[in-house]
C-alpha cells in the first residue's frame, strides 16, 4: 500500500531535484528519503527517478505519475478544508514572496491586518526582487509584477490595470526643471534598476503608433527597487516605477508624476501559484484582501 508520506516526499523531491532538500523539509535524513522513494517505486513497479552522483531527474514514468500524485495529495487537502469549511479558523503556515518595494511599503500593513483577522495562521513574508520559483523555493504563493506567460503557473490578477509612471521629487524638479517630452530624459539624472545582472536603462512607453523607448543614463543604479524609490524621494533623479510602489509618495507630495499624459508600461500585479488546486482558503482570502486594497490605489492612477 502506498504511504502518503512517501507520496509527499516524491512530489517535493521532484520539485526540488534533490532527496536531501526534500528530507530536510520534513526533518528526515537523506537516506530515509531515498528509502521512501524506493518503497514507492516498489509499490508502483516503476522507476520514478534517474539517479547519478551529480543529478536527480524524473524518468518518463515519473513525469507521467507526478500529476496524479499531486492531485491525490491535493484531494486530501481539499477534503480536510471541506470538513472545516471556508469560514473555519485558518491555521498552518502561509509563505508569501513579494517584490521589495511593494512588500515593504504597501503589503506589510495588509499582511499584519490579515494575520490579526486570522490569529491561528502563521505567515512568512519573503521580500526580495529576485523572482521566487514557486516550484522550488519554500513559498506557497508569490506576488509578481508583469505579464505571466509561463503556462506552468497559475496567476490570479490582483491589480491588472497597474502601470509604470515617471516620478521625481519636487526638489529635483525645482533644481533641474520638468521634462516636457521623453527626449528630455536624456539630459536628466535617471535612476536605473538592475536585475539578474541587467541594467534597465531603456524605458518603454506604449504609444498608439507603437512602443517608444527612451534611453536614459544616471550615476545611481540599484538591484533593490525600494532603494530606487528612496533615491527618487531624496531628490537624486527621475525613476520609472510601478504606480502601486509610489502611489503613497505621490499622494503625500513626496513625489510628483512627470509627463502624466505619457502612458507608462503595463505592469499588472498577479498572485502566482504552481497549481490552481493549491489555492487554499487562506490564499483565497488573502487574494480577495489584496484586490480590495489595491482597487482604490488604482483609482488614483486615473486622477494623475
Amino acid at each position: 500500500m502506498i504511504r502518503l508520506d512517501d507520496l509527499s516526499l516524491f512530489v517535493r523531491a521532484a520539485a526540488l531535484g534533490s532527496f536531501s532538500q526534500a528530507a530536510r523539509e520534513v526533518n528526515l535524513l537523506p537516506g530515509q528519503a531515498s528509502a521512501a522513494i524506493q518503497r514507492l517505486e516498489r509499490e508502483l513497479d516503476v522507476r520514478l527517478f534517474a539517479r547519478s552522483t551529480r543529478s536527480l531527474r524524473l524518468t518518463d514514468e515519473g513525469k507521467r505519475y507526478l500529476p496524479f500524485a499531486q492531485d491525490a495529495l491535493q484531494a486530501l487537502r481539499d477534503g480536510h478544508d471541506g470538513m472545516r469549511g471556508e469560514n473555519a479558523s485558518l491555521s498552518g503556515t502561509l509563505q508569501v514572496a513579494a517584490p521589495s518595494d511593494f512588500g515593504r511599503n504597501v503589503l506589510l500593513p495588509w499582511i499584519a491586518e490579515f494575520r490579526r483577522a486570522h490569529p491561528g495562521l502563521d505567515i512568512q513574508l519573503l521580500v526580495s526582487d529576485q523572482v521566487a520559483d514557486v516550484f522550488r523555493d519554500p513559498v506557497d504563493i508569490a506576488l509578481r509584477y508583469g505579464q505571466i506567460d509561463d503556462a506552468s503557473f497559475i496567476a490570479l490578477p490582483v491589480a491588472p490595470e497597474n502601470r509604470r509612471v515617471l516620478i521625481a521629487s519636487p526638489a529635483y524638479l525645482e533644481r533641474h526643471g520638468r521634462p516636457s517630452a521623453l527626449a528630455d530624459l536624456a539630459s536628466h539624472s535617471c535612476l536605473a534598476y538592475r536585475l539578474r545582472g541587467r541594467i534597465y536603462d531603456r524605458w518603454c512607453f506604449p504609444l498608439p503608433a507603437g512602443d517608444q523607448v527612451a534611453q536614459v543614463k544616471g550615476s545611481l543604479v540599484s538591484d533593490d527597487a525600494d532603494v530606487v524609490r528612496r533615491w527618487a524621494v531624496a531628490g537624486e533623479g527621475i525613476a520609472y516605477k510601478s504606480w502601486l510602489d509610489v502611489c503613497q509618495d505621490v499622494t503625500a507630495g513626496r513625489l510628483e508624476v512627470v509627463l502624466p499624459d505619457m502612458p507608462g508600461e503595463a505592469t499588472p500585479l498577479n498572485l502566482v501559484c504552481p497549481h490552481r488546486k493549491q489555492f487554499s482558503p487562506a490564499v483565497k482570502l488573502l487574494h480577495a484582501l489584496l484586490k480590495e486594497r489595491c482597487a482604490p490605489l488604482l483609482e488614483r492612477l486615473g486622477e494623475v
